[in-house]
């Protein structure tokens, strides 16, 4: 049970798989060829990753409890069961060049903040791919090479999580942040009760990573696109900030810009820019 907005106390409930196939695989909303949901699992990546060689392309996997759900550095990644809009998805990197395939975190980090964004929240990015509210964050994302020329997205977005569920302080969710409450005060609940429908979020995240994969593998400009939007809803950008690297290097300087591989590009107090790429920071915090 949760503690709602109000005070009231409100059921988790399960996501609904017969509404998310018919808002993700049927007729014109078709996006994705095939979705499912499990009550548990380890990590729905590393389920992915396992069956990559045997599964579709645009293969959907949702889960209602991660055991062992996991981040960049395998920094652990776990919530109560269905708090979350826990997801990933298998494509193939086919068409697309093998020099931007860096983008693909932060293409998911522009679609999930567009997607809380949507809920009457105001989300930024964190470079490369943190998606916060007021500071804190609310979701994050987990890219990962699959065998036979495929990738494997995987996304955590805090949903149902009371303040004193939050993994680590800096952490939110969508509850919390008033998601899907009219600043009115009109009643927008959910069809589970709550301010937040999970299965339709999940929905609208699903359908909007599909455009915009689709619109980077098509479109010889969508490079360009992505790196735009991208500094639109980037927050790092223009902070003055401390990178740190392995071996215990840091790096501090202006956050000055992405370039085209979605390095971010940091110039210290000398004017020296670094492109530094997100395999290789262990964090960026503002100075």
């Amino acid at each position: 049970m949760l503690a709602g907005m109000d005070g009231a106390t409100t059921a988790r409930t399960p996501l609904q798989i017969t509404r998310l196939r018919e808002g993700l695989t049927a007729g014109s909303a078709a996006r994705w060829s095939r979705v499912d949901v499990v009550e548990e699992t380890g990590s729905t990546n590393a389920d992915l990753l396992a069956g990559a060689a045997d599964l579709p392309d645009r293969t959907v996997l949702l889960a209602e409890y991660q055991v062992r759900g996991r981040g960049r550095h395998n920094r652990s990644f776990v919530a109560p069961p269905r708090s979350q809009v826990a997801v990933s998805t298998l494509i193939d990197l086919g068409g697309i060049d093998p020099a931007g395939l860096g983008w693909l975190p932060l293409l998911t980090g522009v679609v999930v903040t567009d997607t809380v964004r949507a809920l009457g929240v105001d989300a930024r990015l964190k470079w490369p791919n943190d998606v916060l509210v007021e500071g804190r964050k609310i979701a994050g994302i987990l890219v990962e090479v699959a065998p036979g020329g495929r990738a494997v997205i995987g996304v955590g977005l805090n949903v149902h999580l009371s303040e004193e569920e939050l993994p680590v302080p800096t952490a939110t969710s969508l509850d919390l942040v008033g998601a899907g409450i009219d600043r009115a005060g009109l009643d927008r609940a959910g069809v589970d009760g709550t301010a937040v429908d999970r299965t339709e979020v999940a929905i609208d995240y699903l359908r909007r990573l599909a455009d915009r994969i689709d619109a980077w593998r098509d479109d010889a400009r969508a490079g360009a696109d992505v790196a735009a939007d991208y500094r639109l809803r980037c927050s790092t950008i223009g902070l003055r900030v401390r990178v740190e690297l392995p071996g215990d290097e840091e790096l501090i300087g202006t956050a000055r810009d992405v370039d085209r591989y979605g390095r971010l590009l940091v110039v210290d107090d000398r004017g020296v820019d670094t492109a530094v790429s997100a395999g290789d920071v262990t964090h960026v915090r503002p100075v």
